[in-house]
């Protein structure tokens, strides 16, 4: 479920070289280590505590390195230059905590263009901070080339889509290169959780990346039970896994909804849509919220599903047999096929070295999977079946990684309403957490965009510090490497088969 992380004050920690080297090393060579990200905590006068959370290969536990930063020096040597998956998180640290990392290839603004940095809100600390009006002039605009130009995509588009901006340099239709500006909606979350208890905390992490509300409060939870050593009782780990899979159908439909959309195929988007709306108004029916918020609560969950076993195994029939078909039939569109095949391939090299989360990675070959790696709740039970995986690494692979996904979770749900169907109405939900819980803790589970990850520190009972990371944070930056032979019009192609939440990058 989780690791510990050793207190601030519990060992001496190496010097920020050393560290550097530590990481460098873990995440080279034939049996490199999975880099999961590097986070800040602001520790008021002693500077700012670096982690870096890597997995290693065949290990259920990460491992998590840490270094300090001192107040008068909060600089090091960029881990960007040798390691490509860190680009994003050490613009992160500069934006939240003022660090600068020496040598980074382009240490522009992520979260937080600010034109005083002194003003960073340094999340883990007693600071709080003016009112931050984010400074566009701060954020660079290149455009490289000769004949090259840049059109903006954004922050507002047409439909129904999140703020964001992509800088598109073209010389006229292929795509060298991809900006990509998140600030837009950035909220400050990481201070928000600030002195929560861990019942509100919850209910701030359901909201960190709304299409993925289930993960986000089970990534927090596992991490406050870790932290109180408290184990979660039978039935509410089932039906933690019962709303993580409705979920995960929906978002799946969601991309198949955008994919279809942008080949015109109106028959397909209205019936995928069909199908999405009654994923969502059956977890409505079972929760009293179409997102499943509410549900998951620290030690277990807040009620057992509110429909009966019996009434939702017919239901789910259905819908699975509608879904086959209409996924069946357009993955046999000749013309909706052409437009999927080739188109923004992410190399199976480039996947592994940065360690690509959920469909994205699975599509080029990387089969990281929480469910299956670090088993939670009821997955520590239920018969996951194959790893879905390809290779190809286009747009057609993560489709076929998803129509994978799609019939594994209708599977999963017949075995927990199986399940459930045993569990007594007396039966535990809930087991309460001890009072005044102190410690640090690192938390996971699997979205349908694949890992998030949360960091925590308690102190008596309140949050100090919390650091979500979404999938969709670990996984845009790979988004402007994938436009190699595209043009335009395979833009909406490339960004719905990502199937990210802008939201869940600028926490």
């Amino acid at each position: 479920m989780s690791t510990p992380m050793s207190h601030a004050s519990s060992a001496p920690l190496p010097e920020p070289e050393e560290w550097r080297g530590l990481v460098l090393a873990a995440c080279t060579g034939e049996d490199a280590a999975r880099f999961g990200g590097v986070f800040g905590i602001g520790e008021e006068a002693r500077g700012v505590r670096l982690l870096a959370v890597l997995f290693p290969r065949d290990t259920e536990e990460p491992t998590i390195l840490q270094t300090r930063l001192k107040p008068d020096d909060l600089s090091y040597q960029s881990l960007s230059t040798e390691l490509a998956a860190a680009f994003w998180y050490e613009r992160i640290l500069h934006d939240l905590f003022g660090v600068t990392p020496l040598g980074h290839p382009r240490p522009d603004p992520l979260l937080l263009p600010l034109s005083d940095p002194r003003h960073a809100p340094l999340p883990g600390t007693t600071r709080r901070p003016p009112p931050l009006e984010p400074d566009e002039s701060a954020v660079p605009r290149a455009v490289t080339g000769p004949g090259i130009f840049t059109m903006p995509h954004g922050p507002v588009r047409s439909g129904v889509f999140e703020s964001v901006e992509y800088l598109v340099e073209t010389p006229g239709e292929d795509i060298p290169r991809v900006q990509i500006r998140v600030f837009h909606k950035h909220r400050g979350l990481s201070k928000s959780f600030e002195q929560l208890t861990p019942d509100d905390g919850t209910l701030l992490a359901e909201r960190a990346e709304g299409i993925a509300s289930v993960a986000h409060a089970l990534a927090f939870c596992h991490a406050v039970e870790r932290c109180a050593q408290v184990d979660v009782p039978w039935p509410a780990r089932l039906t933690r896994a019962f709303f993580a899979e409705l979920e995960r159908i929906a978002n799946h439909l969601d991309v198949m909804i955008k994919l279809t959309e942008a080949a015109g195929l109106a028959v397909a988007t209205a019936r995928f849509g069909l199908h999405k709306e009654r994923t969502m108004r059956l977890a409505g029916r079972c929760s009293h919220s179409r997102f499943s918020r509410g549900v998951v609560v620290p030690g277990g969950v807040h009620a057992l599903p509110e429909l009966k076993p019996s009434a939702i195994a017919p239901e789910l029939g259905r819908l699975h047999k509608a879904i086959t078909d209409d996924w069946g039939a357009a993955m046999a569109t000749p013309s909706f096929l052409d437009r999927l095949r080739g188109t923004g391939r992410l190399a199976p090299a480039l996947a592994r070295s940065h360690g690509a989360l959920g469909p994205v990675g699975k599509a080029s070959g990387c089969s990281t999977d929480a469910r299956y790696e670090r088993p939670y709740d009821a997955y520590t039970a239920l018969g996951l079946g194959p790893l879905p995986r390809h290779s190809e690494g286009d747009v057609m692979a993560r489709t076929r990684v998803r129509g994978t996904e799609l019939r594994q979770s209708f599977q999963l749900l017949a075995q927990i309403l199986e399940e459930l169907r045993t569990v007594d109405s007396d039966d535990s939900l809930r087991h309460d957490l001890p009072a005044g819980v102190t410690g640090e803790s690192a938390g996971w589970a699997e979205a349908p965009q694949g890992e998030v990850l949360y960091l925590l520190r308690m102190e008596e009972g309140r949050i100090v510090r919390c650091a979500p990371r979404s999938a969709s944070l670990h996984n845009l930056v790979l988004f402007h490497e994938v436009f190699g032979g595209d043009i335009l019009t395979d833009f909406p192609f490339v960004e719905a088969s990502f199937g990210l939440s802008i939201a869940g990058v600028a926490v």
